[in-house]
């Protein structure tokens, strides 16, 4: 008889805090003496770059834990059958595993999820103390008055929001395990790692923006606007690929370009994409048609073809900005990457070390966007001949040459001498971007 277990039992978080403690323990203390004597901004800039990192092996022990059908090792929340580690709960997991000896509770998979906990906790722990090292920079160069820019680099609003997003992300971790894998938790389980990871990349840039004093590229809009558009297509591609994962569909179509011998092979796209509903099986209770597992894999392989051609064209344009060429260049590997796992994923099988490599790339590829979006801003209109040139300080930072300025003002004269028409029907005239 398979052992009853609650859903919940949090006798063992005292123990789990304490593991998450002593993982962030090393890091913490190796990125303190590497950044001693450094800016605050500088040694914030480190602690991010670190909490980062961590985060993304994170997401990819995340995807093995996913990929090994190691989810329900232990099939509690936050611990292992009311253990801290598996080693407590060994007899519940060998009558377990007794009974299904290849089924979701064995030793080795137990010990997947909760090394896949214990990093989550201490990643958790970093963010907390990045929220609370932000904070108290924030304290200190609010009370010296420094920089307006720098200022507003420390302020620790996003610090505090990543802060309770991985507090929402652990909740979808215990829903993950407590609803049995249920396609939609999962999925949103992993946009939520994702959204998780650009926070940090975002707060990693400003903190190095800041420590170097220098402001964002400017973009012409027209490649601004291309960049937002591919980083919103990413993101939706992102989530197709988690619903293909969670509903173990990659497999539906091994073939390419076709599948099923078939450039459009039977799907139900109804069933397929129903969002609330039990692994396997339809709301009403059924098993999920082999069709519908068909649209999953197709709609998410068109979508890439939309995605791959925007991040090649989006590469090719950043290209010609020479302090945004890192960016270009990780933006085609990286959609390389993409192509050959994908294939590899569809053409051998779903190779283990091909879908790692496939989630992995996804998670760069939304984190170099990050990077871009951040170290780049759209760049100012050109004020047609004839109109009111309207200079605002903020659009500067600390170089301003406003700065000095007395409050609120702003900058505002007669362009070649013309009289300054309305602003509303300057407004109505349009203006040019500056290319």
């Amino acid at each position: 008889m398979t052992p009853v277990v609650a859903p919940y039992d949090l006798s063992p978080i005292a123990w789990l805090m304490g593991a998450g403690v002593l993982i962030a323990l090393g890091p913490l203390l190796w990125v303190w003496r590497r950044s001693a004597g450094h800016s605050i901004a500088r040694r914030l800039h480190a602690l991010t770059v670190l909490a980062l990192f961590l985060t993304f092996d994170l997401t990819l022990f995340g995807a093995f834990t996913r990929l090994t059908d190691s989810g329900l090792g232990c099939p509690d929340w936050p611990g292992c059958y009311g253990n801290a580690s598996p080693m407590g709960a060994r007899h519940e997991i060998a009558m377990a595993q007794s009974l299904q000896p290849t089924g979701p509770v064995t030793h080795g998979k137990a010990w997947i999820e909760m090394v896949h906990r214990y990093l989550a906790t201490g990643v958790g722990v970093l963010i907390v103390v990045l929220a609370v090292a932000t904070f108290i920079a924030w304290r200190q160069q609010r009370r010296a008055s420094l920089g307006a820019a720098r200022h507003a680099a420390l302020r620790p609003a996003w610090p505090l929001v990543t802060l309770l997003w991985v507090c929402l992300q652990g909740a979808f971790g215990a829903l993950t395990v407590t609803m049995k894998l249920y396609p939609a938790i999962v999925t949103l389980h992993l946009l939520g790692a994702i959204v998780l990871l650009s926070l940090l990349c975002m707060q990693a840039v400003r903190y190095q923006q800041a420590a170097s004093e220098r402001l964002p590229t400017a973009l012409p809009g027209a490649l601004r606007n291309l960049l937002v558009a591919t980083s919103l297509l990413l993101g939706f591609q992102i989530a197709l690929g988690g619903w293909v994962s969670t509903n173990y569909a990659v497999l539906a179509c091994t073939q390419f370009p076709t599948c099923q011998d078939s450039w459009w092979p039977p799907m139900n796209f109804a069933q397929g994409f129903e969002i609330w509903r039990s692994l396997g099986l339809t709301s009403e209770g059924n098993p999920v048609d082999f069709s519908a597992l068909t649209a999953i894999h197709y709609v998410h392989r068109l979508m890439a073809y939309a995605v791959f051609t925007a991040i090649g064209a989006l590469a090719w344009r950043l290209r010609a900005v020479p302090t945004l060429r890192a960016q270009s260049n990780w933006l085609a590997g990286l959609a390389l990457l993409q192509l050959a796992t994908g294939l590899g994923n569809v053409l051998l099988g779903w190779p283990l070390l091909a879908a790692l490599l496939h989630t992995g790339g996804a998670a760069a590829l939304a984190v170099v966007l990050v990077w871009s979006l951040c170290e780049s801003r759209r760049a100012p209109v050109a004020v047609p001949q004839g109109a009111t040139a309207m200079v605002h300080p903020a659009q500067y930072g600390s170089r301003s040459p406003e700065a000095g300025s007395h409050r609120g003002a702003q900058q505002r004269g007669p362009v070649n001498g013309a009289r300054p028409p309305d602003v509303a029907r300057t407004s109505a005239r349009g203006a040019e971007v500056v290319q």
